[in-house]
């Protein structure tokens, strides 16, 4: 266990004193069992870091609501613990928004997303849900219109503590568009083409805003399609960190 911020956090590291260390970080709602399936063809020929993120896993909730960047520093005191030096930072979703600020602020070697998200997504809300936010301005129906919220809210946040649920709208409503066009180490940014929750159209606008970055398409694949193709992803990485 590693104590960040009061919190104790789980982590599984192997050190092969390899010249690559790959840093695995998990999707909202996920763990270290996530990334194992992708990380563990490795164990023998590169360090291997895989971490539960805070309020994931066997790690703690935070005792205060978490920034994306809170979540990037508390990587980056792991990896200076451990002596890591220059990463290959590998991340799925909400751990590849964090990958992303981690590589704008701190030294890494590459990177690999995985239907990472980095702008907010704006939707149209249904009338319901603008039904609920005036019924909560009047008096008396606050309490009745945060249990519709919570009924009507995405599985993520349904299953939420209320600390997560504060975290999770902040990192829904965070843009790193700025932290993104600091990135310049070669990065590949690996996405389904039918992924539902953040739309492959996120994939090349991120190819733009990094200089040296490549798509590759998964067609026809999911939000998970990097365990989906798990075949064909291990392979990408294993050229990529050669």
């Amino acid at each position: 266990m590693f104590s960040y911020d009061g919190i104790k956090i789980n982590y599984e590291y192997i050190n092969n004193k390899s010249k690559n260390t790959l840093v695995f970080l998990h999707g909202w709602g996920q763990n270290v069992e996530m990334m194992k399936p992708i990380a563990d063809p490795f164990n023998k020929t590169c360090n291997i870091l895989i971490v539960d993120l805070p309020g994931h896993g066997k790690s703690e909730e935070p005792k205060k609501v978490f920034s994306l960047y809170d979540f990037a520093d508390m990587v980056h005191e792991l990896v200076l613990q451990l002596k890591i030096k220059n990463p290959v930072l590998i991340g799925h979703s909400f751990g590849g928004k964090i990958s992303m600020i981690y590589a704008s602020k701190y030294d890494v070697k590459k990177l690999i997303l995985l239907s990472s998200p980095y702008k907010v997504e704006i939707k149209k809300q249904p009338l319901k849900v603008k039904l609920m936010k005036k019924l909560a301005k009047v008096p008396g129906f606050k309490g009745l219109a945060n249990y519709f919220k919570k009924k009507m809210g995405s599985t993520d946040y349904r299953n939420a503590s209320p600390m997560m649920r504060d975290i999770l709208v902040a990192h829904v409503n965070t843009d790193i568009t700025e932290d993104v066009k600091k990135i310049s180490v070669p990065t590949i940014i690996i996405w389904g083409t039918n992924d539902l929750t953040v739309s492959i159209d996120n994939a090349y606008e991120i190819e733009k805003l990094i200089k040296d970055s490549a798509v590759i398409p998964y067609e026809g694949l999911s939000h998970f399609a990097y365990l989906e193709n798990k075949n064909q992803t291990i392979s990408i990485i294993d050229s990529f960190i050669k």
